[in-house]
Formats: C-alpha cells, structure tokens, sequence
C-alpha cells in the first residue's frame, strides 16, 4: 500500500512534518527538501515515477530568469571586496552634518544605494557592520539605534530592485520581473522613509542617542572630495536601474552591464586584482549553488504535490475560509510569516508561492502587487528570531562584547516599522501598483 493510500489531507500533514522533523536534525533545506520529494514521489506514484522529477528539475533549469541571479550575486561580491563602498560612506558624511542622528541617515541612505547596486542583502549588512556601526559607536550613538540602523538598513536589498527577492518572485510567479523592479521602488523609499523618520524623532527627542559630528569630523571630508567619491557608486546604479527602466537592456543584460561597470570602476581605481576577482566568483559559485540546488528540490516537490492534489486541496482550504478576500490575503502573509521564522526566503518562495500566486490571481488581486507584500514578509523575515539570517552577518562583524540577545532585542522597533508598511501596502495597493498602470 502506498502513501497514495492516506490521502491528500493526510499526506499533506506528513509532507509538512517531514519537512520539519528533518530540519531538527541540521541538514541544508535543500537536502530535506529533496529528500522529502523523492520519498513521496516514488511512495504515491510507485517506481515509475522518475520522469516526474527529471521533467520538473529541466523545468526548472532552463528558466532564463535564472541567469540573472549570478551577475547580480558576482556583482555583490565585487563591491564587498572593492573600496567603492567604503568611498559612498566616507562621501555621505558631507551629509551628516551636525544633525542629530545624522550618521544613522546617512548609514541608510547608503544602504539603499548599495542595494540599487547589487540587491544582494548580506554582504550589504556586513559592509555596514565594518563602516558604520564601529563608526556610530565611536561617536557615542546608542548601541539598539546603531545596531538596527545597520541591521534593517543592510536588508533594503530584499525591496529595492535590483533585488534577487524580485527576480526569484517573477520567476516563481511568472510576472514581468522589469514591472515588479517598477513597483518596488515607492514601497521601498516608503520603508525608508519611516527608518529616516523613526531615527530623526529619537534623535530629536534624546540628542545624546544620536549626537552630532564635530567639526574635526565634518572638516575630513570637503564637498569636492564628496562628489567624487559618490560619483562611481551613482554611476553604477545609473548603468543598471537606468538600463532597465529605460528599456536599453533587459534584467539579465543589465546584470551584465553592471558587473562590467564595477570591474572598470575597480580598474580605474588601480583596485583591480586577481584575488579580487578570484574571490568574488567563488563567493558566486557558492552562493549560486545553494539557490539552484534548493530550487530544484523544491520545484520537484511543489510539481509533485500538485500532483498529489496539494495545490487543489490548500487552494480549496484557504478559499473556503468565510471571510472577505483581504482577509485570507492577511492568513497568507501570517503563514510566511511564521515561516520565515524557521526556512531561508528562498526555500519559503519556491515551496509557497506555487500554491499562493494561483490563489491570489483567483482572487482578483494583481499578482505584482502582491510580490511586493511577499519582499516586505521576507524582509522582517530576515530580522525575525530565531533564523533571523540578519543578526548572524551582522554578529560575524560585530564587536565581540555585541550579543545576538543585543542584535535581536535592537530589531524589535524595526520590525515594528515593516510591519506598519507590509500593512499599509497591504490595505493601500496602488503605492506598489500606480508606476505600473
């Protein structure tokens, strides 16, 4: 008797509390995932089964999306190991000023802008734990407001385009992955806008959270030099959000372009070296091989339960809930959530939004806009305790006397403050949607 025999409701509890169980145990989401799907591939459909899984992995593979996601991750790790970012820090202090809380500003202003560079998010946090948060201490900042800016700042990356968070949802979810970079924007200079706001009140409020630079540090840095040293970084982000958005190239051509524009700018600043380069695409390699060996597990599994009747049986249960569709949109963003406690983003958005997308377009809802709520979900997800990948970069670079009770117990108000846009995008659509009308 086969696992056939249990029945979709059944067998989906066993799916899920496989999953889990195996998890307990340490093994790389990946190898559960796959093991899972081969165990009931083969258990509900018997030992003829095998096409199932190669059709559904060369499905997967063949996604010409996909090849935008190692030039954006190679152009990430070129930057993390080029000064470029270290050169828009020291060059944003112009800035600063002698405002309250105005390096915190400005840690976050260039966390955006680095994240309209590459879209990748832990290098982002990491760069940021070695220039701003030593930085903010030294000049007396509150230790929670230092650590979250740097946190919650380096995770912008998840929103703003060219966010690898995007590029996998439109590839997942089948929507124009250049209309959802549109519609990130706003949303993410909203979510900005409430960082800014949130230290700037604080700041106001308390001056000695945040206390002004002095004029031997406003005096380091003249306007010229400034300019300069934000003149390549801007360069970048105009070589590939303006690319897109100006319809010269597509996402995987401006990725290109991109990774083109740092290695000049590299060159050019005599910063240029082989184990620069050597580095960087090993970090690629690694970084691009934990994301396709978790797809393919996942695309296997989703096609299986579908077969199984998964998607029908979560489409039936979540649809039969007797509420107005906002509702049932808000039990999804609950259950990513909650899971974004436990998995990796990656493995949450192969597994979940299979079953969703279909949901929400039956809905009525625009598939673009929810892809914005789910970077937003997957964005808290990053700070959220106990996965929380966030803090663990963050903690890498830290001073050792920095905790991860420090780390997390820092990220509550910022957790707060998405969940007030994931809210406000949620009941207010066209701030993610007006750009693409």
């Amino acid at each position: 008797m086969g696992l056939s025999a249990l029945g979709i409701e059944y067998g989906s509890y066993i799916l899920v509390g496989a999953i889990f169980l195996l998890l307990l145990t340490g093994q790389p989401l990946a190898w559960v995932t796959g093991l899972v799907a081969l165990i009931f591939t083969f258990g509900w459909f018997g030992g003829n089964a095998l096409p199932l899984v190669t059709s559904r992995i060369f499905g997967f593979i063949t996604e010409y999306s996909l090849v935008a996601i190692p030039m954006f991750i190679l152009m990430a790790a070129l930057l993390d190991r080029s000064g470029i970012a270290k050169s828009l820090f020291n060059g944003m202090r112009i800035l600063a000023g002698r405002l309250p809380g105005g390096v915190a500003v400005q840690t976050l202003i260039v966390a955006i802008l680095l994240a309209a560079m590459s879209g990748v998010i832990g290098g982002e946090i990491v760069l940021l734990g070695i220039l701003a948060l030593p930085q903010m201490l030294r000049l007396g900042y509150d230790r929670n407001l230092s650590i979250g800016v740097v946190v919650a700042g380096g995770s912008l990356g998840t929103m703003m385009p060219p966010s690898i968070v995007l590029i996998i949802y439109g590839l997942v979810a089948s929507v124009s992955i250049a209309d959802l970079f549109v519609a990130a924007i706003t949303p993410a200079l909203l979510l900005l806008a409430f960082y800014v706001a949130y230290v700037l009140f604080i700041c106001w409020r308390d001056p000695q959270m945040g206390p002004p630079m002095s004029d031997e540090e406003m005096a380091q840095e003249s306007l010229g030099s400034a300019l300069r040293s934000l003149a390549a970084p801007f360069f970048i982000v105009f070589v590939v959000l303006g690319s897109i958005y100006g319809g010269i190239a597509s996402i995987t051509e401006a990725a290109a372009m991109g990774v083109s524009a740092v290695l000049l700018i590299s060159l050019m600043r005599r910063e240029l070296t082989f184990k620069m380069v050597q580095d960087s695409l090993v970090h690629t390699l690694e970084t691009c091989g934990m994301i396709i060996w978790i797809g393919i597990a996942a695309a296997v599994l989703v096609g299986v339960y579908n077969l199984m009747g998964g998607n029908r049986f979560v489409a039936d249960a979540i649809l039969g809930i007797d509420a107005p569709p906002v509702v049932i949109i808000m039990v999804m963003m609950l259950i990513l959530l909650v899971l974004g406690m436990f998995l990796d983003w990656i493995g949450i958005a192969l597994l979940t939004l299979p079953i969703f997308v279909p949901i929400v377009i039956q809905l009525g809802y625009d598939p673009i806009w929810f892809g914005i709520l789910f970077a937003v979900n997957m964005q808290v997800s990053y700070l959220t305790p106990p996965f929380g990948p966030a803090a663990f970069y963050l903690k890498s670079v830290a001073p050792k006397e920095i905790t991860l009770k420090h780390i997390y117990t820092a990220l509550l108000p910022f957790i707060a403050l998405q969940l007030v846009v994931l809210a406000i995008i949620l009941f207010f659509p066209p701030i993610a949607t007006w750009a693409i009308k």
